[in-house]
């Protein structure tokens, strides 16, 4: 027999999640692969073989077995888009807000963003690392092993640099992989109130640079994002930005549509930005453009379920249109602290109009492509780094049924037995 370090064997389903061709677009959004009975073999970290458990168990000889009976075995969550690193919370302006004030308005009383930014200004890396920790032990209890994490909570160049020396100590303390996103173009700082284009300049002329030389101290290719959005940054400031980024080697991604349908995420396609995230207020010929294009549309149910709004991603419309999906947290201090993409699964499921199938593809697979990581993670092909969920139930479709419960039984992370939340 064949030697492997793990093999999961008597699991009832085994969503391997078809990816060989990229990202699952359009109608075809929701293809699981599944397997009855069904088991992984996993070798060095990677996953070898999926397949029947009478197939799997005759020909593989496995240094550790997981008994997956009565459990679905799905592939880790990736999650797309997070705020993460932060420094202190802002319950004081979810009572503002469950009063009646906007974001908007809390914003331009001085909170929202800029509050976070000064608690981030003063914390030192250590004391970020300190406070995000617990935070990813959450998501990965909750099923998440790699995220995306951003900058934003600087707005000046040496916190941004700050915030990703942070993100490299948390990526090595913990086992949620983590792929960083520079956001100097977060909001406008207090400092520049009345003179955004002074701040567009210094994004362009230092900021960028500087996280440049930060990439290639470190050989880490980093995303650049920008908040589009109206009061923030508009699309001719957008395009000088991200045109500069891309000049500088990044990646793009960005903010768009999420009070206001500006024009952001035709911009991000034209660009080639690997993706868009919010679209609210998505235009219809925005919504064509990505259908045509390659951008993934990042839809962040918890946000406006956090806000109190009643409009979100217009996710059927996308899929008609041929676009490519993708959910994501949106996890942040203002508007989302939610870890769990199982609630984000519910939320697309409710709001979206998602089916459990598609929003687990956009919950994985999709996630994986929308931070340029697909062809590594997001599925249980062979080839692809193991990282496994088992659930603590029989049937995946228990996903997005159910809410404000952990359904993850056991991570796997590159192979090993990360944990275990029966224990």
């Amino acid at each position: 027999m064949e030697q492997v370090d793990l093999l999961i064997l008597n699991a009832s389903q085994v969503c391997v999640v078809s990816g060989a061709n990229g990202p699952q677009r359009g109608q075809a959004l929701g293809e699981l692969g599944l397997i009855e009975n069904g088991a992984v073999a996993v070798r060095n970290g990677r996953i070898l073989q999926t397949g029947p458990t009478a197939e799997l168990q005759t020909r593989y000889a496995a240094a550790q077995t997981i008994d997956a009976a009565g459990c679905a075995v799905i592939p880790g969550f990736v999650d797309p888009h997070t705020h993460l690193p932060w420094f202190g919370d802002r319950a004081h302006e979810f009572e503002m807000r469950i009063a009646g004030a906007s974001y908007m308005e809390i914003m331009a009383a001085g909170g929202g963003i800029m509050n976070t930014v000064r608690h981030a200004r003063q914390a030192s890396v250590e004391e970020l690392v300190a406070d995000n920790l617990p935070r990813l032990r959450r998501m990965l209890a909750h099923g998440t092993t790699s995220t995306e994490a951003k900058t934003g909570y600087g707005l000046n160049t040496a916190t941004e640099i700050k915030q990703l020396d942070a993100m490299l100590a948390l990526h090595a303390a913990q086992p949620v992989e983590i792929t960083p996103t520079f956001l100097p173009a977060h909001a406008v700082p207090e400092e520049y109130q009345g003179r955004t284009n002074d701040y567009v300049n210094l994004v362009i002329n230092e900021m960028l640079p500087t996280g440049a030389a930060w990439m290639a101290q470190h050989g880490i290719q980093l995303f650049f994002d920008v908040f589009c959005e109206a009061g923030v940054f508009d699309v001719p400031q957008t395009r000088r930005m991200m045109e500069t980024a891309v000049s500088l080697g990044y990646r793009l991604k960005i903010h768009a549509d999420e009070f206001e349908g500006l024009g952001g995420t035709k911009l991000a396609v034209e660009l080639g930005a690997v993706s868009a995230d919010h679209l609210v207020k998505t235009p219809d010929a925005d919504i064509a453009a990505l259908g045509q294009g390659t951008t993934i549309a990042v839809g962040l149910p918890g946000t406006p379920f956090g806000l109190g709004h009643h409009e979100y991603t217009p996710a059927q419309k996308i899929l008609a249109a041929g676009g490519t999906l993708a959910l994501a947290t949106d996890l942040n201090p203002g508007t989302c602290w939610c870890e769990s993409m199982q609630m984000v699964i519910a939320l697309a499921c409710r709001y979206m109009g998602l089916t459990q199938a598609q929003a687990l593809v956009a919950a994985t697979l999709n996630a994986a492509h929308a931070i340029g990581r697909g062809h590594e993670i997001g599925s249980l092909e062979p080839g692809k780094q193991a990282d496994i969920l088992i659930l603590d139930t029989a049937d995946y479709r228990q996903l997005g049924y159910r809410f404000g419960t952990n359904l993850v039984k056991t991570v796997i992370k590159k192979g090993e037995l990360t944990m275990n939340n029966e224990q």
